[in-house]
């Protein structure tokens, strides 16, 4: 069996590529019993959706904290590289 550090590093990088079936079912039979790592799993899903729908968003920051467009260009740019995703077509 595999303890939580182990399990929470397969979490993560089940986000990025698929794992061997064998990993899955010992990470899921982890998650089963292990109150913490299930927690961490769903932490770490929301906060990929939730960049991904801030990247796409394109809110609008308040007047008083507008960023010029030029660094707005840069976080975009720099948030999809995180999230290792092609650029929208425009």
């Amino acid at each position: 069996m595999l303890n939580c550090r182990q399990v929470t590093r397969l979490v993560s990088q089940s986000l990025e590529v698929r794992l061997p079936w064998r990993q899955r079912l010992v990470v899921r039979i982890h998650l089963c019993y292990c109150v913490w790592c299930r927690r961490y799993s769903r932490q770490i899903r929301f906060l990929r959706r939730a960049g991904r729908h801030a990247l796409a968003a394109d809110l609008e920051a308040p007047p008083e904290v507008a960023l010029p467009p030029e660094v707005k260009a840069r976080l975009r740019e720099r948030l999809r590289e995180a999230l290792k995703e092609p650029p929208p077509p425009r």
